[in-house]
């Protein structure tokens, strides 16, 4: 058993090493480094945090920790890239119901604290929680209620919304927003519903109210997340992480454990910076989005003129040949495709060639921030011919041709165009301004989000269907 002094040094290391982890994601070439730190800020959190004082039950932890671990490993190596949006928001959902059942738990052990203090005050078979809770004040009783009402809120929210993103992430339920009648006055009427049983349980009413509690809360989670549409899931992923955070703290706070507060914090606020950030990308109100869209556009969306016009891999490369800069914008069909490899080669090629070539990513580029810069990475694409949106969009209108590889929303040109589309306002790439857009996409469907796109239809766009790996790599023979 060791020290408390060890477990408090050992939560001090591993919370710098955290905080190192997410310094070092904001960087491709330190990324790798980062999630080491990650992965041994961790190790020593759980190691020190297992073996420390007032902690039992070995008989039952290490054989979870050795089936979750071997779990974990598996789903590690089978997971591919494209993926790990759904991977994710499984994850996130594990820390919401984990929230939820510590908080339950912890509040049974007040009951039992309070029982053993009204009956003559002895304490028998009592957990190493149930005895820290027999030296608090009545006061901090009340203070720990509070944080089991917090915990068990967040994490219920965090856990159906969790489950309904891996759901719309992984195709499994409709990405289009849907609410059942009533829409937000539901979500509204369900939180206040929240809110006074968490009154009522603070002025002493019995268990069922964290029960009803949370049944809410689920609900709420739900509803809120089928409101949303594909075109927001990544903010909604960034936001249920910073949920995850948040309810991982609140359990901190009633577990008196340290570590689990500063990595709560962490993750909570990094997540909601994110969301910010990628709503800010999107011009989307940060309110309008996690409310489901409230408040969104009006009106009928504007008619599409032309038709869309295909072309084959001897025209695209024939274009290729003859261009002398070339951008790719790369998107969730390349995941799907997995296409990276073959985009990496493309892109060798075109360079051996002499060609200028470089990639433009949209910060909410497939359905997970930082998503497509991880492919690349993969890839062993250069950092340096990988930019931002910021720093190459007024390069389109000089460049003679743009490869969009599984892009719709990003390159949209009616965010700019019409008022009345979904995604009005929303800064996109714009490659229609290149002398020539070649779009690979499989069909001729809306794509994720459902929302049509106009740029398939201009006249300098020509549609590439076919599977992106199939249709690059029938391309490269014949690039020069």
């Amino acid at each position: 058993m060791l020290s408390q002094g060890f477990v408090s040094a050992a939560a001090i290391a591993a919370s710098v090493l955290f905080i190192l982890s997410l310094g070092g994601l904001s960087n491709q070439e330190k990324a790798k480094r980062a999630v080491w730190y990650g992965i041994i800020g961790m190790a020593v959190a759980v190691f020190f945090t297992a073996f420390g004082p007032g902690i039992g039950g070995y008989w039952l932890m290490i054989p979870m920790i050795i089936i979750g671990a071997i779990i974990g490993t598996r789903l590690a190596r089978r997971v591919e890239m494209t993926e790990m949006p759904q991977l994710v928001a499984a994850l996130h959902s594990f820390v919401g119901l984990a929230a939820v059942f510590v908080a339950w738990s912890a509040d049974l052990e007040r009951r039992r604290v309070l029982a053993a203090r009204a009956a003559d005050g002895v304490m028998q078979d009592f957990s190493a929680f149930a005895a820290l809770l027999a030296h608090k004040a009545p006061d901090e009783l009340m203070f720990l209620q509070v944080e089991v009402v917090l915990g068990i809120f967040i994490g219920a929210v965090t856990f159906t919304g969790s489950v309904v993103a891996f759901g719309k992430l992984a195709g499994k339920v409709d990405g289009k927003p849907r609410q059942l009648p009533g829409g937000h006055l539901l979500n509204a009427a369900a939180a206040v519903l929240s809110l006074l049983l968490a009154i009522f349980y603070l002025n002493g009413a019995g268990f069922w109210t964290l029960l009803l509690l949370a049944a809410l809360a689920f609900f709420i989670g739900y509803h809120l997340i089928m409101g949303i549409g594909g075109a927001d899931m990544p903010v909604v992923v960034s936001m249920l992480n910073s949920y995850s955070g948040w309810a991982a703290a609140a359990i901190g706070f009633t577990l008196s454990n340290d570590l689990l507060i500063v990595t709560g914090a962490l993750v909570g606020s990094s997540g909601a910076i994110l969301s910010y950030i990628m709503c800010k990308a999107m011009n989307r109100n940060f309110v309008n989005v996690i409310l489901g869209g409230f408040g969104g556009s009006q009106g009928p969306a504007a008619e599409i003129e032309g038709e869309q016009v295909a072309i084959d891999a001897s025209g695209v490369a024939s274009a290729l040949n003859d261009a002398d800069s070339v951008i790719i914008v790369p998107g969730y069909g390349m995941a799907v495709a997995q296409a990276q490899t073959a985009v990496s080669d493309l892109v060798r090629k075109l360079r051996a060639a002499g060609k200028e070539v470089r990639f433009a990513i949209h910060p909410v580029a497939g359905r997970l921030p930082g998503h497509m810069n991880v492919l690349l990475a993969e890839a062993k694409v250069p950092y340096d011919i990988v930019l931002e949106m910021d720093e190459i969009n007024d390069d389109f209108a000089s460049t003679d041709v743009v490869i969009v590889i599984g892009s719709n929303d990003i390159v949209n040109p009616a965010a700019q165009e019409d008022p009345n589309s979904p995604i009005a306002g929303m800064p996109v790439l714009k490659v229609w301004e290149a002398k020539q857009v070649f779009i690979s996409k499989r069909g001729q469907g809306t794509g994720y989000s459902g929302i049509e796109n106009p740029l398939f239809y201009k006249d300098n766009s020509r549609m590439f269907y076919g599977d992106a790996r199939e249709s690059l790599t029938a391309l490269l023979p014949m690039v020069d």
